[in-house]
C-alpha cells in the first residue's frame, strides 16, 4: 500500500512562517522572483508539485532575474568560506591538481569576461575534468545559447537543492 502522506520535510516547509520559507527558498535560488513564485504556491501537496513550480518559475525568469540567481553562485572551484552547499556541490574539484585549479581559474575569468557572469553548471557528481571541459566547450557559445544553457543548469541545481530541502528530516 502506498502512502499519500506529505513527506515530513515538505510538510515542515509548507508549515514555515512566510519569512522563514522565503529565507529557505533564497538559499536554494538567489532570484527573488523565483522565490516569490514558489512561496505564493504553498502549500505543496507533494514534492513533484514543488519541482514543477520550480521548473516553471525558472523558465519564467527574465534576464535580470537570471542574473540575480547567478550572482548567488560562486565560481567553480572557489566556494565562499562557510558555503557548505556550494562546497558539497563542487566536491569534484576537491581532488583537482594545482595545475587544473589554475586552468579553471583562467577559464572562469575568460567566461566571465565574455558573458558577464559566473560560469554556472550543475556540478553535483561531476569531476574537475568534466567541469573544465564543459567551460571550455561553452566558451564558444553565442550569448543567447549560453543563457538558455545557464537556465537549464540553474533548473537542475534548484531541483537538487529543493530535493535536499524537502527530504531532510
Amino acid at each position: 500500500m502506498t502512502s499519500t502522506a506529505t513527506p515530513p520535510g515538505l510538510a515542515r516547509f509548507n508549515a514555515l512562517e512566510e519569512q522563514a520559507a522565503y529565507t529557505a527558498l533564497l538559499e536554494v535560488c538567489a532570484s527573488t522572483a523565483w522565490t516569490w513564485r514558489l512561496l505564493a504556491a504553498r502549500p505543496y501537496a507533494d514534492p513533484d508539485a514543488l519541482y514543477a513550480k520550480s521548473d516553471a518559475a525558472t523558465a519564467a525568469l527574465t534576464e535580470a532575474d537570471l542574473a540575480e540567481a547567478m550572482a548567488g553562485h560562486p565560481p567553480i572551484g572557489r566556494p565562499e568560506p562557510g558555503d557548505l552547499t556550494s562546497a558539497r556541490e563542487q566536491r569534484g574539484m576537491a581532488g583537482a591538481t594545482d595545475e587544473l585549479r589554475a586552468e579553471m581559474l583562467e577559464l572562469n575569468l575568460a567566461y566571465q569576461e565574455k558573458f558577464g557572469h559566473v560560469f554556472l553548471i550543475c556540478a553535483t557528481g561531476r569531476t574537475a575534468e568534466e567541469m573544465r571541459d564543459a567551460v571550455r566547450d561553452r566558451l564558444g557559445n553565442p550569448p543567447e545559447e549560453e543563457r538558455e544553457i545557464v537556465r537549464t543548469e540553474l533548473g537542475k541545481i534548484n531541483r537538487i537543492r529543493l530535493t535536499r530541502l524537502v527530504e531532510e528530516d
